[in-house]
């Protein structure tokens, strides 16, 4: 159950941030603004190096996520 939540919750940043970057862009193109779209695409950005950081391998071989899995396990 664990597994399918966080992957959920992954899916769901990375949909997240996407949306945030189109809707800045949606955002610019029909105000000019450009001061709120510049900080969608920072929170999107934030959000994808979160993911980042919870899934890419440490130098033990494990992403942070997976050795959380491994000690619930356990």
């Amino acid at each position: 159950m664990a597994q399918a939540m966080s992957d959920f919750v992954l899916s769901l940043v990375m949909l997240t941030a996407l949306a945030l970057v189109a809707g800045a862009f949606f955002y610019w193109r029909r105000t000019g603004a450009l001061k709120q779209p510049l900080l969608m695409v920072l929170l999107a950005v934030i959000a994808v190096i979160n993911v980042l950081i919870w899934t890419i391998p440490t130098s033990d071989g494990l992403a942070p996520l997976e050795t959380i899995k491994a000690q619930q396990e356990s």
